[in-house]
């Protein structure tokens, strides 16, 4: 009866051993830009508040160019970079736990070269990855599928154009079999969703032309990544524009609303929170001379045009240009940072600014959540920490070897960052 019970016990521990180790597992994954979840939110834990040589457990070199944010899968890391010019197009794969590079994998060469920002670079889109296989895109560049076990390229396509005037910036985002893309440049703007295994193409929808008929040929661009969320039991995928934000559903590319709203170069993707959807306008003239932007909350249950009865509030920042990253939402508090570099807590029931800080630097990387403090990251390189909550509380402040453009990822009790110059894993 005794070696029962005992053996009972071991079979108890031996299984929650196995769970706890499926657990961890799947904890140690960030797919996305902005996660697993698109949403900014990680279960990170034991962040050490400051990075310095003594908590870096290794930091590689990558080549190019490429503000690109890192995914992650299991022992993998993946970036995107470019040459200078854009004629060559990479993904770099680099072992999680000892920094080495795995994979350095030519996966473009460009003969018609496109324009792009001064700031931006040709390897901006962040890729997506799960068991097996990373999406790599670079906009109308091309976007291809890559084996993650042995680096090659299972397909690609360079057939999806749209003029980017400034460069690519939208990200691949994946549902189920489908991989889904936003092209939305100054003479054509369509989402398109292809079959992941072979990219082939599923369905098209074109973004609709009556918003955009308004606005200057220039300000018909935008670099926003789409946004899956659950509005009563399914799934809509949000995805905004220069001009309009439309809803589709996400298996067929049918549009279920539009909200129309904005003009130039919308660049965040949409956050959701407690059923509402937010997201910002472009850049908006104003009678002065001057430039806004907005940020809208929108009650996603609708169909239709629902611009004049879903919009629950519109905040107006007349200190802002046109915003880059974006904001991160939890316990009804929304955290951003406009393009003057205030940081700025808003309360997302009712549209108003609870505090602001004055950052020093630009910030173009979006803001990340691990337990209770919020993570912010300048182009000079500046990282600044503060507890979530309804007063300022800056707990960290530091400086990294260079500018921070893509949004870091946080899994397990690690941070993934990448600068300019490198590729850093952070942990205690």
């Amino acid at each position: 009866m005794k070696d029962k019970v005992i053996h009972k016990l071991m079979v108890v521990l031996m299984f929650g051993s196995l769970t706890l180790g499926i657990a961890c597992s799947q904890n140690l994954s960030w797919t996305h830009f902005r996660g697993n979840n698109l949403n900014g939110i990680s279960s990170a834990v034991n962040i050490p508040v400051e990075w310095n040589e003594s908590n870096t457990k290794w930091k590689t070199a990558i080549h190019g160019n490429g503000h690109s944010s890192p995914v992650v899968y299991g022992n993998q890391v993946w970036v995107t970079t470019a040459t200078s010019d854009g004629t060559e197009l990479y993904a770099v794969c680099v072992d999680f736990r000892t920094g080495k590079i795995i994979h350095d994998v030519k996966v473009f060469d460009v003969d018609d070269r496109i324009s792009k920002h001064g700031i931006n670079t040709f390897a901006s889109p962040t890729p997506c990855i799960e068991n097996g296989f990373v999406y790599v895109h670079f906009g109308s560049l091309g976007t291809a599928c890559i084996r993650t076990g042995d680096g090659s390229v299972s397909w690609k396509r360079t057939d999806l154009k749209c003029n980017h005037v400034q460069g690519p910036g939208s990200s691949p985002v994946i549902y189920g079999n489908l991989l889904i893309l936003h092209y939305e440049g100054t003479d054509v703007r369509f989402i398109v969703a292809l079959d992941k295994a072979t990219g082939k193409q599923v369905w098209r929808t074109d973004r609709p032309e009556e918003p955009y008929k308004a606005l200057a040929n220039i300000g018909k661009k935008a670099y926003v990544t789409p946004l899956i969320m659950n509005v009563k039991g399914k799934d809509l995928l949000i995805s905004n524009g220069s001009a309009v934000c439309c809803a589709y559903e996400p298996l067929t590319g049918k549009e279920v609303w539009k909200v129309v709203g904005g003009a130039e170069s919308t660049v965040p993707m949409p956050v959701a929170w407690n059923g509402k959807v937010f997201f910002y306008t472009g850049s908006e003239n104003s009678p002065d001379g001057g430039t806004y932007t907005e940020m809208f909350a929108v009650n996603p249950d609708g169909k239709g045009d629902i611009t004049s009865t879903n919009i629950l509030w519109k905040k107006r920042d007349d200190q802002a240009h046109t915003q880059m990253l974006t904001p991160v939402v939890k316990d009804g508090l929304i955290y951003t940072v406009n393009t003057r570099n205030y940081l700025m807590c808003i309360d997302a029931e009712t549209g108003k600014e609870i505090w602001s800080e004055r950052l020093r630097s630009d910030h173009n990387a979006s803001p990340v959540i691990a337990e209770d403090l919020v993570w912010f990251f300048s182009v000079k390189g500046e990282v600044t920490a503060i507890r979530t909550g309804r007063k300022p509380d800056i707990v960290s402040r530091f400086l990294m070897d260079s500018g921070i453009w893509g949004t870091p990822a946080f899994l397990g009790e690690s941070v993934v960052v990448r600068t300019e110059k490198f590729l850093y894993r952070i942990e205690k």
